[in-house]
């Protein structure tokens, strides 16, 4: 097998629950920012999602998708509750999944670093940093996520989603649970990492009660907080054994967090993939399918990831926001996706420079996206401003 043969890339995996996938690229989860502001779908998400699937990904991820409105990290995700619009979540779920493509809700909790303007930021342990506050979660209120978990996922698989992502990664809650750097309990849920993952176990077994045994079941996991103080690998490994004695169907690792003033995983300036060293050395903790997110740029890049059995899956997420075909793209042909590069970029326009992008693929309106990052940021941060007074009026105000 040669670096330029991409059977490995469309070649099907099968997961433990028994579902196959029909090649290993995945639209890796992000905060696409297209709810209506009340927690519902929009036709627009619809056409994204329609879009990533028409263009030959195998698994696509609907990112932070709520189930408590005060838990929530922006005004534009959703919230699949029983006071959920079901028509739309069952429209979102069908039209997201033609030719063959599994549609995956990710399963959110923001939790410290929930949205303060709609919400009631509480994490593991009470903060008071610079841009982050929360108060300290109760024993009641950690006893009762495993369910609420749990809930979303059944929602989901009634409304025509084919699987669910439990998120905990990037500094969200059960990542947060997962970091000695927000976790500082004294009980049962704090301390040696064996206590710090005890939620994320309880959750996985709620949600696999929920859902059966033949519905995919996914983690997302951080490698590293890159924080210091945060989550480190041999931490993380310790999870990644763990999850192997789990009914989960496949372990996503990436990196980093949204911790205030932390450099996201994604705003990387490497030039090859980031985390498949770690999945290397995961392999050798478990026998679950892996899936690794970040970094890739060329198919030559995921065949040998792939080939070299460091990884099932290749996860991609802002290539798609560029190229959302490149899937079928990368069937004839290596060319590497042109990221754009950004001089001197203000504190938040990057993110919002391809969250306005997912905005005009949704609209169809193409490439249609401002070269300017500080009228992208205004953009972006304008139109979460109508949102909150949406949100809050659907929600009523946030707890003080």
């Amino acid at each position: 097998m040669t670096a330029q043969d991409p059977s490995p890339v469309f070649a099907p995996l099968d997961l433990p629950c028994g579902v196959t996938l029909k090649n290993r690229i995945v639209k890796a989860a992000m905060s696409d920012s297209l709810g209506d502001g009340a927690g519902n779908p929009t036709r627009g998400q619809m056409r994204l999602y329609e879009r990533w699937a028409m263009g030959g990904c195998a698994a696509a991820i609907i990112g932070e998708v709520q189930h408590d409105p005060r838990q929530a990290e922006k005004p534009g995700n959703l919230v699949l509750n029983a006071k959920g619009d079901a028509d739309a979540f069952a429209a979102l779920a069908r039209r997201g999944s033609v030719q063959g493509c599994q549609l995956w809700l990710q399963l959110g909790h923001a939790g410290a670093m929930a949205h303060p303007p709609i919400s009631s930021p509480k994490g593991p342990s009470a903060l008071d940093l610079p841009g982050l506050t929360c108060a300290a979660l109760t024993p009641t209120d950690i006893a009762a996520l495993p369910a609420a978990f749990a809930a979303t996922a059944a929602r989901a698989q009634a409304l025509g989603f084919a699987g669910v992502q439990i998120h905990a990664a990037h500094g969200f809650l059960l990542s947060q649970f997962l970091s000695p750097l927000f976790n500082r309990r004294s009980d049962a849920y704090g301390g040696d990492i064996t206590n710090r993952m005890r939620l994320l176990l309880e959750v996985i077994d709620a949600v696999r009660g929920a859902v059966g045994p033949r519905f995919p079941v996914v983690v997302k996991l951080n490698c590293t907080d890159q924080l210091q103080g945060g989550l480190q690998e041999e931490d993380a490994l310790r999870v990644v054994a763990a999850l192997d004695a789990t009914s989960v169907d496949l372990i996503e690792f990436s990196g980093g967090t949204y911790f205030p003033g932390a450099k996201s995983a994604s705003d990387s300036a490497g030039s090859g993939p980031y985390f498949v060293a770690f999945s290397q050395r995961a392999r050798l903790k478990t026998t679950k399918p892996l899936m690794v997110t970040g970094g890739f740029k060329t198919r030559t890049q995921v065949i040998d990831a792939i080939a070299s059995g460091a990884t099932d899956l290749v996860g991609l997420a802002r290539a798609l926001v560029l190229e959302p075909d490149l899937p079928n793209t990368w069937r004839t042909t290596d060319r590497p996706v042109s990221f754009p590069r950004f001089a001197d970029p203000p504190a938040g326009g990057v993110t919002a420079w391809y969250t306005m992008r997912l905005t005009a693929l949704a609209e169809d309106r193409g490439t249609d996206t401002p070269a300017d990052l500080h009228l992208a940021l205004r953009q972006y941060t304008d139109r979460d401003t109508r949102r909150v007074a949406l949100w809050n009026a659907r929600f009523g105000p946030p707890c003080s």
